[in-house]
């Protein structure tokens, strides 16, 4: 209702320059000081120019208050997703820890030439992990058993991943 009438009061108020144009400039100079439609309408939305406003920043303070409270409930969401991959991977290194633990293990006590050809088919960032935490004796001897080749890479894959957390 109030967009309606402050639109009535501004079409009349474009209107009434363009009439007194029409009518020349005699009847705009004898004109009397009694307010026309068009300043009875400047008048009246002037008067309410206030309250428009105070309405519209009310409406405006309710919607951002509503923006602000969905946006608080995605924090809430993604907090808990968070949290809940948190969990996951926790739960998920500790199961390589000890998956890892006997793996080294199992290889620890395989003989040298079986270990080889098991390591030599794997990809090499998982043989070499491998071998690394064996120890220097059976690693050697799996190694030792191993196509030139393939020992020297995965040996290189070692010296890497040694290096690269003093560096970073």
């Amino acid at each position: 209702m109030i967009r309606a009438v402050t639109l009535l009061g501004l079409l009349l108020a474009l209107a009434a320059p363009a009439a007194a144009q029409e009518a020349g400039p005699a009847t705009t100079a004898a004109a009397p000081a009694a307010p026309t439609g068009a300043a009875k309408a400047q008048a009246y939305c002037a008067g309410i120019a206030d309250a428009a406003a105070d309405a519209r920043f009310a409406w405006q303070k309710e919607t951002l208050a509503a923006l602000e409270k969905q946006v608080e409930e995605r924090i809430q969401r993604l907090e808990a997703k968070r949290a809940e991959y948190e969990e996951w991977l926790r739960r998920r290194n500790e199961f390589l820890a000890k998956a890892e633990a006997g793996v080294v293990a199992i290889y620890t006590k395989m003989k040298p030439d079986a270990a080889a050809l098991q390591l030599a088919n794997m990809p090499e960032e998982g043989a070499a992990a491998i071998l690394t935490k064996l120890n220097a004796r059976a690693a050697s001897a799996i190694l030792s058993e191993m196509e030139a080749a393939r020992a020297a890479q995965l040996a290189r894959a070692m010296a890497n991943a040694a290096k690269k957390p003093q560096e970073g």
